[in-house]
């Protein structure tokens, strides 16, 4: 029998514990084989140890397979902006799918966002320049935007999505845009099997909203993925139901988008939809395609059934919600 796979498990802070233990219970439930090693950052790591992300945390993290992550809070710089520059990880990728049973704006609603991880506005370059006076630098870079353009190309062939869409503001920001566009535009030339057409961020957020099928694939810079993809989580029903992963060519991060949800951690019922998604994901990463589909499949049939937490109408716990894909899981298995 192969060794198992090592995932590190970092919990985090807020319900990041509740969820990302109910996506560990479903893949333990799922067969694939893995070890899992749990360890500490976040805000509660720092009021106890002083640290938000002790170094243990991080050789972790560098030594696993993959890492799925909870949340962090008012440390998330320190923590998950950290882990996604430490581990090399520029891709982040969102897939946004809406779900029988779970109350949305449109039907079948299935696009991914690939947003650039590595630099934009969060390169975290800011200064003060005068009293009342501060700046940000964006940086945007031909090295990155030439690689996440390519792998938004490769997932569309991959993943038999037709449509590849680069959003950017170059329209004002001319020279840093300008140059993201141009790099997306020459890596295009390369796909002739997969269509290409742009659209000016506010112009994109509109469509989102008003007719999200336009859309299969988009790119774009760092700040526009991250607004965009809390905009296309309300399309769906919400945040709890947004996975996504942190990808680079040597280790992958998978994080459910919602956050910490402070108001209701500790309570047992936060959605933990996205954290399994977060764990098919990493399945399919680590080679284990259909385990993955048959997970995303017992909780479409989880969510159909509306075996679900309260944030959709259900009235299951976290736990309970995770045992209801792990019965669905189970049957498709036997």
């Amino acid at each position: 029998m192969a060794d198992p796979h090592q995932v590190a498990v970092i919990p985090g802070d807020g319900v990041g514990p509740e969820v990302v233990g109910a996506a560990v219970a479903v893949l333990e439930a799922s067969r694939v084989p893995l070890a899992f090693a749990h360890y500490e950052a976040g805000d509660g790591c720092r009021a106890r140890r002083g640290v938000a992300m002790p170094d243990t945390t991080l050789e972790g993290a560098r030594a696993a397979d993959a890492v799925l992550f909870g949340a962090a809070g008012e440390t998330g710089a320190e923590v998950i902006i950290r882990l996604r520059r430490e581990l090399g990880t520029y891709v982040n990728l969102r897939p946004i799918r809406s779900f029988a049973g779970v109350e949305s704006l449109y039907a079948d609603i299935n696009f991914v966002i690939v947003r650039e991880n590595s630099e934009g506005l969060y390169a975290g370059i800011e200064s003060t320049i005068a009293p009342g006076v501060t700046t940000a630098t964006r940086v945007i870079t031909e090295r990155a935007s030439e690689r996440i353009a390519r792998f938004a190309f490769d997932y569309a062939r991959e993943n038999s999505y037709g449509n590849v869409t680069a959003v950017h503001k170059a329209n004002v920001l001319q020279t840093t845009d300008g140059l993201f566009l141009r790099c997306v535009r020459n890596v295009a030339e390369r796909y002739s099997d997969v269509t290409y057409d742009e659209a000016i961020v506010d112009a994109a957020a509109l469509h989102l909203v008003t007719g999200p099928d336009r859309f299969d694939v988009i790119v774009t810079t760092n700040l526009f993925g991250d607004i965009l993809s809390d905009l296309s989580a309300g399309l769906i029903g919400g945040l709890g139901l947004c996975p996504s992963a942190n990808l680079g060519d040597q280790h992958a991060l998978f994080e459910p988008v919602h956050g910490t949800a402070p108001d209701i951690a500790g309570k047992g019922i936060a959605n933990p939809t996205a954290a399994i998604l977060c764990g098919a994901m990493l399945a399919r990463h680590l080679g284990y395609r259909g385990v993955g589909e048959r997970i995303e499949a017992a909780l479409e049939t989880t969510l159909a059934a509306g075996e679900t937490t309260p944030d959709l109408g259900g009235s299951l716990s976290t736990s309970e919600m995770a045992e209801a894909v792990i019965g669905h899981l189970k049957e498709d298995l036997s």
